[in-house]
């Protein structure tokens, strides 16, 4: 059966009866209902308020979630009535985020279910204009996002150190990027005792991934940083009692930066980018790093373990140094870092640190594509938190206050001079209930808002 989706402004409506009367005795922002043996998805004006590309994305993925559920064959829209709606917005825009949002909205990760299959509605933007560039882009953007879903709900002992890579070298194959995984003999060569300090408890030898896409050497170097830790019990300092299994997607940073480069690749867009990936498994084990043990970084700097359950920004830190490596002219880190920031700024904003006319940026693109953001500071009075009685400063904060700040400053010390860097705090948003494009479980938060950087930056 195909589904006819209107706005209630439209002729058709307005000429029927039977579906103004069912709007007006419907508390959801649309109706599905079959009037005249027609299947209709009517939505209401109030939707139209929000004037965001968002808004459009939003209502999409509920529609689209909707209907697949009710295994509904086909869907139709017609562009001119998006535009009527939301006239504030470019027509092609339009398309591809509702495009998006649709196939955002009705992702499903089943690969553990009995019944894997999974049903999509198909849907089909008709226009007196050719938009299938724009229906192409948003089935892209929301592949690449999927993408970093997928690998953030993956059980944990099938995502390890030593199985993600070889996820990564197989999702880039026959494209023109490179995919180097050096393995834990290479990590000893390249002196990164940061990852080799964190994975010393797990079975899986640890591993750091280099994804390289270079479609014009003249564009500024763009070193995309994402935390790769494949399961985070919190090491010696184990966490608490509660539900740990959502521990598996503290690997959000580099599905982040995984899901950047899908979609930077697919779109062939035109950029230098490197992505960077430190990837661990964080446990407790008899040859686990100690409170109190001290990493001597390759850059020279000496650090504290105060608690083994910041490991992040451990493994981070060799990856800010390899950035420095590689002359990388822009530098953004991307990691589920603190619990702070999920405090100060709840479930719908990462923070973002560092370079303020970049941070602004940032907030710019994401409030255009969904993955929201808020400038954050960086308190100097803040450094003496990080203070150590016996190396040149302790991973962890001796207060307990600005954990969030606290990171990102722990952060800053690895990154040269000549970069300018982001810190992406993602902890807050790296899941979700089941709301517009949004579903249960992971949300793939980043991917969108580091391949849009890059390419802005880029220009």
């Amino acid at each position: 059966m195909q589904a006819n989706i209107l706005f209630s402004n439209n002729d058709q409506v307005n000429s029927n009866d039977s579906l103004k009367h069912l709007l007006q005795h419907q508390s959801k922002s649309y109706i599905v209902t079959i009037v005249d043996n027609q299947l209709f998805v009517v939505i209401k004006d109030e939707v139209a308020k929000k004037q965001t590309l968002d808004a459009v994305r939003m209502l999409a993925g509920d529609i689209g979630r909707d209907l697949s559920k009710q295994k509904v064959d086909e869907a139709v829209i017609h562009a001119q009535d998006l535009v009527t709606s939301f006239a504030d917005l470019a027509e092609e825009d339009l398309v591809t985020a509702f495009v998006e949002g649709w196939h955002l909205g009705s992702y499903e990760y089943r690969t553990y279910k009995s019944n894997d299959h999974v049903f999509v509605t198909n849907l089909t933007v008709e226009s007196d204009r050719d938009l299938a560039q724009a229906v192409v882009a948003g089935k892209i953007r929301a592949e690449a996002m999927n993408f970093s879903r997928d690998l953030m709900n993956e059980a944990p002992n099938e995502l390890n150190p030593e199985t993600f890579p070889e996820r990564l070298v197989t999702a880039f194959a026959n494209t023109d990027v490179k995919v180097t995984v050096y393995d834990q003999q290479e990590l000893e060569a390249m002196e990164m005792n940061g990852v080799l300090a964190v994975g010393r408890g797990s079975k899986y030898a640890p591993a750091f991934v280099e994804i390289s896409y270079c479609t014009d050497d003249s564009k500024p170097l763009v070193a995309l940083v994402g935390k790769g830790v494949t399961f985070d019990t919190g090491g010696i300092s184990l966490k608490g009692s509660r539900d740990l299994s959502d521990m598996r997607m503290d690997m959000g940073g580099a599905a982040a930066v995984a899901g950047a480069m899908q979609l930077l690749v697919k779109s062939k867009a035109n950029v230098n980018v490197v992505a960077l990936m430190p990837i661990v498994e964080n446990m407790p084990d008899n040859k686990s790093i100690l409170p109190g043990d001290v990493i001597r970084y390759k850059n020279g700097l000496n650090v504290q373990i105060g608690n083994t359950d910041a490991e992040g920004r451990l493994i981070l830190a060799d990856a800010l140094i390899r950035a420095d490596e590689l002359k990388a002219d822009y530098v953004v880190d991307i990691a589920t870092l603190t619990g702070a920031i999920h405090r100060a700024l709840g479930s719908k904003l990462a923070g973002v640190f560092g370079d303020d006319e970049l941070a602004k940026l940032m907030k710019e693109i994401g409030d255009q594509n969904g993955d929201f953001n808020w400038p954050m500071p960086l308190v100097d009075d803040y450094e003496s938190y990080l203070s150590s009685d016996y190396a040149d400063f302790s991973n962890i904060s001796n207060k307990s206050e600005a954990g969030a700040i606290t990171a990102a400053l722990f952060l800053r010390r690895f990154v040269s001079d000549q970069s300018k860097w982001l810190h992406v705090d993602m902890a807050g948003v790296m899941e979700s209930g089941e709301k517009g494009y949004y579903t249960k479980s992971a949300t793939g938060y980043g991917a969108r808002l580091l391949a849009d950087f890059a390419t802005k930056i880029s220009k």
